[in-house]
């Protein structure tokens, strides 16, 4: 399976992710157990009451917070990946769009109010945690404050500015895609205008 993600100038980037069978044993409409294929991801139909359950991507929304050279990370307070830096952002709510699920992420989670400067990309990840798995559709805003007051909040418990030219390593970062985003915010830096006082 490749995890795929466009950059502005068109260009694509192409990763390996390894896909087990993410199957359910049983209908969730009925209870019957179901028919396991080898086949990842995909769709079950149920042998009693006909209801096939699809193993869609669920959609994820998040902010790089830049001002001049930097962008603000966040360091996440609980599981999965307590501990480690975390760009602000979470799952969409039902009917929820990507810009305003971010706004109100950033908003629970730092106290900041942002304005948008564009969308970076959309990225492809997988979830894993206390037996759920299945895979993340992430929207990223480049986006600078506008108001409010910073504060470390909702699942986060520090923050720090990082110089996009000395960002954590990637083992400090909390999920994989969010390294392919930090080096695609780096890369283009000088097209969002995120540069320092001094360039």
């Amino acid at each position: 399976m490749l995890r795929v993600a466009s950059r502005l100038d068109g260009t694509r980037i192409t990763h390996h992710v390894y896909v087990g069978n993410v199957s359910l044993n049983y209908c969730p409409n009925c209870g019957v157990k179901l028919p396991i294929f080898t086949e990842p991801f995909a769709p079950q139909m149920c042998p009693s009451c006909g209801r096939t359950q699809y193993h869609n991507s669920r959609p994820c929304a998040g902010a790089l917070i830049v001002k001049q050279n930097h962008v603000l990370l966040v360091r996440r307070a609980v599981e999965p990946a307590k501990k480690l830096w975390d760009l602000p952002g979470g799952f969409l709510e039902p009917g929820e769009h990507p810009l305003e699920g971010m706004l109100r992420e950033v908003k629970e989670e730092t106290g900041l109010d942002v304005r948008v400067i564009g969308l970076l990309g959309v990225y492809m990840d997988r979830y894993q945690f206390k037996g759920e798995d299945f895979f993340t559709l992430n929207h990223y805003y480049i986006v600078e404050p506008s108001g409010g007051t910073l504060r470390a909040d909702d699942d986060v418990d520090a923050f720090e500015w990082f110089d996009l030219d000395h960002l954590p390593d990637d083992n400090a970062i909390a999920f994989g895609h969010e390294q392919v985003v930090l080096r695609d915010l780096h890369l283009n830096r000088n097209a969002f205008k995120i540069v320092s006082s001094s360039d």
